[in-house]
Formats: structure tokens, C-alpha cells, sequence
């Protein structure tokens, strides 16, 4: 389980009166199970709440973690360091470098479907929830192209097409050379969710 220092949990109270009314706290791992492995905390709007999601009830606000992540949140630490000039959040998660069941390594045998969920959902989702956003794999088409879908900060963005090219579509590529290239679905509707 995550523990919250009672400082930290003042910080992030703080932080959240001026946010959107219902607006809670989502913590998730970048590159998980790998040496560069990264946990990063944001903000999580009611609309980015998901039925999945673990929720760890703190007196002022709640915390919204994927599943996926748990294991490798195991007996994180979150702090905040106050000084005379400032304060900084630190994040302490012994297992965010541990290899899980769920690696990459081990589903070399499952579908190639499989296989680019798992890197969108462990690799490419954390990044992109820093901005309020995420992408699914919709399918692998015949031709070998992966077609997805982006939601949330993501949808009406003007880097969603750089995203796609130089983030998504290179990591997966690199992974799985037998790719051909992204397709992007998204019914791409700018307004204030977007990020940009």
C-alpha cells in the first residue's frame, strides 16, 4: 500500500482548491519494472476517474491508482520536503524497478495485440496522463498497422499527430519491427479538455 506522509497529505490538499470541484490525485509509474522506472503524481479530474481504478481514501481528497501499477507502488513512500525557500514533493517506491509478472519479457508469447496494449497501457499512458490524457489499441489491422484511439487532454490536441509519430508509433516500431505504422481513429474534437 502507498503511504502518505500527513505533510504531503497538507500539500496536496492545498493544491486542490483550485482545482475543478471533485478533482482528486491519480499516482502512476513511467516505464515501470525497468531501471527506468519514474512514479509521477497529478491531478485527476472526475471525468478521468476510471472503474478500474484503486481508490485510497485520505481525509481531504482520494487517490486513484491503475491496478497494473500496484505492484509496483508496494510500500511507496509519498513526502514533501519544506525548506525556508521551497518544498518538493519526493517519492519513494522500492518496487517501482522490480519485475512483475506482467513484463514484456514474459509475454513474448502472447498475440503482438497483446503485447502493444501492454507497452501503450505501461510505457506510453503514464507520459500522456501527465497532460489529462491516454490511448487504447483499437485492433491490429491486416496490413500490420496498430489503429488507436486517444482520450481525455489527448483528444483535440494540436501535438496529438507529433505524439503519434515521434512518440507512440517510434516506441512501438522499435519494439516490434514487424509493425508497419500508427493509425489514429480519434474523432479529434479541440476544446478545453485538450492539452493543447
Amino acid at each position: 500500500m502507498i503511504y502518505i506522509t500527513p505533510v504531503a497529505q497538507k500539500h496536496f490538499s492545498k493544491l486542490l482548491v483550485g482545482k475543478k470541484s471533485g478533482t482528486q490525485i491519480r499516482v502512476f509509474v513511467v516505464n515501470p519494472g525497468t531501471v527506468r522506472a519514474e512514479c509521477g503524481v497529478c491531478f485527476c479530474p472526475p471525468e478521468e476517474f476510471k472503474p478500474s481504478d484503486m481508490v485510497i481514501k485520505f481525509d481531504l481528497f482520494s487517490v486513484h491508482i491503475d491496478p497494473i501499477y500496484m505492484p509496483f507502488l508496494k510500500d511507496a513512500k509519498i513526502d514533501v520536503i519544506i525548506n525556508k525557500l521551497d518544498s518538493q514533493l519526493t517519492i519513494k517506491a522500492p518496487n517501482a524497478t522490480k519485475e512483475c509478472n506482467n513484463t514484456i519479457n514474459e509475454m513474448n508469447h502472447d498475440s503482438l495485440e497483446d503485447r502493444v496494449r501492454h507497452v501503450l497501457q505501461f510505457q506510453i499512458n503514464p507520459q500522456l496522463e501527465l497532460h489529462g490524457g491516454s490511448v487504447s489499441l483499437v485492433r491490429i489491422t491486416e496490413d500490420l498497422l496498430a489503429v488507436i484511439k486517444f482520450y481525455g487532454g489527448c483528444n483535440g490536441c494540436a501535438m496529438a499527430s507529433y505524439t503519434i509519430k515521434e512518440g507512440i508509433e517510434t516506441t512501438l516500431k522499435n519494439l516490434f519491427p514487424e509493425l508497419k505504422g500508427v493509425l489514429d481513429m480519434t474523432q479529434h474534437q479541440h476544446g478545453t479538455h485538450s492539452f493543447y
